[in-house]
């Protein structure tokens, strides 16, 4: 479900009020743990934190207009998702996480490529959302983006 807000306090206000909760402890999970120099803004109709043109001016490959994508969040019909592409681009990143969280919560995610994806009443490991949020600097996912 994409939004038409244009600033991500406009679209969490215009949640539902069990998912703005959600929606809110996300975005402050990611911007105390994301490294500096990513920067948040609306991407694609959701929240979203990129590599910003000063930081990296060639842009996003399949789209140069836009800033080199990193991480994002949004309410979808049946579920709350986290887009993190270093889980998509670095496998060792991946097996990381799915590890973790299986320990941690005693289940699988429920996870694509990239898509973390939680059910609304379904308890969300923060702390660990926390640290995957922590794992890549901004050089870091800038060097991946040239090697692929």
């Amino acid at each position: 479900m994409q939004s038409n807000a244009t600033t991500v306090d406009q679209y969490i206000n215009e949640l539902p009020e069990d998912r703005k909760v959600i929606a809110e402890k996300i975005r402050e999970v990611i911007k105390t743990n994301i490294p500096d120099g990513f920067e948040e803004r609306m991407g694609y109709g959701m929240p979203g934190y990129d590599v910003p043109f000063s930081k990296y001016p060639k842009g996003y490959r399949c789209d140069p207009k836009v800033p080199l994508p990193f991480a994002g969040f949004a309410s979808q019909k049946n579920h709350i998702a986290i887009y993190h592409m270093g889980m998509y681009a670095i496998p060792g990143l991946y097996d990381w996480f799915v590890n973790e969280y299986t320990q941690r919560v005693g289940r699988a995610p429920d996870l694509g490529k990239s898509c973390l994806r939680f059910r609304p009443k379904q308890s969300i490991p923060y702390d660990l959302i926390g640290e995957l949020f922590q794992k890549i600097t901004v050089d870091q996912w800038i060097e991946v983006a040239d090697s692929i």
